[in-house]
C-alpha cells in the first residue's frame, strides 16, 4: 500500500538498479525489482526504462542511446522481480543494436529493440517550443489536487509516484476538460534530485514518458481516469532521444492523439526543456475501452 513516508526517488533508483546476475549464454542477464502499485501490475514505464538500462549496460560508455521501440506483451506482477535478457545483436563503427526481453515466470512480459550511436556532427534543427504556455510555477501540482481524495490510486499518485506532474490544462482524473480536444501539455521533473549519471537520466525520461501520454484521448472524448469501466493498457512504445537533459528540472510534455479507433488510441508527445530546446520525441498506441452504452 501507498506510504507517505517513503521517499518515491528512493524506490524510483531502487528500480533503475539492476543486477548482472553473471550468467552468459549468448546474451546478458540482469534482474531489476518491481515497484508496487494499487492495480498490482508492472508500471509500463517502469519495466521500459529497465530495458533501457539494461541494454546500455552492454554498450560502449561513450555511445548512447537515441530510439528504442517496445511491446508490451503481458501485464507484469509487482510482487515479482523481472529478468532481463540483452542480444548485443550489432556493434558498427558508430552504431549499435541490441534486443532486450523481459521475463516473469519464463514468459516474456515487454520485448524491446534500442540503437545507440557515437556522438556525431551533423544537421541541426527542431520543432519550436510553444508558444504562451504558463510554467509550471503558476500551476498545482497532481499532489495539490489527489492528496485530500480518499481513494487508494489518488493518494497513489499524489505521494508514491517519482515525478511532479503540472498540467497545463485542467487534468482529466475527475473531470472532463471543458472542450474536446486531442491534445494537452505537461510539465514534469523528478520529485527530488538524481545522481550525475546521464544514463540514468535518459532511462528515467523513458518511466516518465509512460505516465501521461494516453490522456489526450481521454479529453478527446470527454472521458476520464475516474470515468467507470474504463480499461486502458500500453501496447507499443517507441521513444527518440535527440537531446540530453536532465530530468530533475523542469520539462514540458506537449501531446496530441492524430487517432483512435476499434478500441485503440495513438498518442504522440514531444518533451521540452524549458529554455526551448527539444530533448525527446514519444509514441505510444494504447487499448483504450469503455463499457458500451
Amino acid at each position: 500500500m501507498t506510504d507517505p513516508t517513503r521517499d518515491p526517488v528512493a524506490d524510483l533508483l531502487s528500480a533503475l538498479t539492476l543486477t548482472d546476475t553473471d550468467a552468459r549464454t549468448s546474451e546478458d542477464i540482469f534482474t531489476a525489482p518491481s515497484l508496487w502499485t494499487p492495480q498490482r501490475r508492472v508500471f509500463g514505464g517502469q519495466v521500459a526504462a529497465q530495458a533501457v538500462l539494461a541494454a546500455m549496460r552492454t554498450v560502449e560508455p561513450d555511445r548512447f542511446i537515441h530510439s528504442m521501440h517496445g511491446y508490451f506483451l503481458r501485464p507484469g506482477d509487482d510482487e515479482q522481480a523481472i529478468t532481463f535478457s540483452v542480444d548485443r545483436i550489432h556493434d558498427g563503427r558508430s552504431f549499435s543494436t541490441r534486443r532486450t526481453q523481459a521475463y516473469q515466470n519464463g514468459r516474456p512480459i515487454l520485448s524491446m529493440i534500442a540503437s545507440f550511436q557515437d556522438v556525431d556532427p551533423g544537421f541541426e534543427h527542431q520543432a519550436e517550443l510553444p508558444a504562451g504556455i504558463p510554467g509550471p510555477d503558476d500551476l498545482p501540482s497532481a499532489r495539490d489536487l489527489l492528496a485530500p481524495v480518499d481513494h487508494p490510486v489518488a493518494q497513489h499518485w499524489a505521494n508514491s509516484r517519482p515525478f511532479d506532474f503540472r498540467h497545463v490544462d485542467a487534468p482529466v482524473y475527475f473531470a472532463p476538460g471543458p472542450d474536446p480536444v486531442a491534445h494537452q501539455a505537461v510539465w514534469f521533473r523528478s520529485t527530488s534530485p538524481l545522481p550525475d549519471d546521464e544514463n540514468l537520466h535518459r532511462a528515467a525520461l523513458a518511466y516518465a514518458s509512460d505516465f501521461t501520454i494516453l490522456e489526450p484521448i481521454l479529453r478527446r472524448h470527454g472521458a476520464t481516469w475516474a470515468t467507470p469501466g474504463l480499461k486502458m493498457a500500453s501496447l507499443d512504445h517507441a521513444m527518440w532521444w535527440h537531446r540530453f537533459a536532465r530530468v530533475d528540472e523542469w520539462l514540458l510534455y506537449v501531446q496530441e492523439s492524430p487517432s483512435a479507433q476499434g478500441g485503440r488510441g495513438l498518442s504522440q508527445g514531444r518533451i521540452f526543456t524549458r529554455d526551448g530546446l527539444l530533448v525527446a520525441s514519444v509514441a505510444q498506441e494504447g487499448m483504450v475501452r469503455v463499457p458500451q452504452v
